[in-house]
C-alpha cells in the first residue's frame, strides 16, 4: 500500500487557493447573498405552491424538495439566469431578494 502524506503547509496552501477562487467568483457570491436574503423573508421557497406541492419555476412540475429552497438546484439555476440576464442588460445587481423580485 502506498500512502501519500500531505504536510500541513501544503494543505493550507491548497485550501487557501480554493477559498480565493470562491472569493473571486462574483456570480457565486451574489447567488449566496440572494439565498441568504430570501431566507430572511421566506421560510419556504417563494416559488412553491403549498396547496398543490408544485414549483412555479419548473412550470407546474412537482417540487422534489417540498418547498425547501436552501441548496435547491432549480432555485440556484434561476438565480444564475437572473444574474446573467441583468449583467447582459447592464443593469445594477439587486442587493436584496425583494429588490430582485421587484426588478423582474
Amino acid at each position: 500500500m502506498n500512502k501519500t502524506r500531505i504536510s500541513s503547509e501544503e494543505l493550507d496552501r491548497i485550501l487557501s487557493q480554493v477559498e480565493e477562487k470562491e472569493k473571486r467568483d462574483p456570480k457565486k457570491r451574489w447567488i449566496t447573498r440572494m439565498i441568504r436574503s430570501a431566507k430572511q423573508y421566506h421560510k419556504m421557497c417563494p416559488y412553491y405552491d403549498k396547496r398543490t406541492g408544485k414549483c412555479f419555476l419548473k412550470l407546474g412540475e412537482r417540487c422534489e424538495r417540498d418547498g425547501k429552497f436552501d441548496g435547491c438546484p432549480v432555485f440556484v439555476e434561476w438565480l444564475s439566469k437572473k444574474y446573467d440576464e441583468l449583467k447582459e442588460k447592464g443593469r445594477p445587481l439587486p442587493m436584496d431578494f425583494l429588490d430582485l423580485t421587484l426588478s423582474v
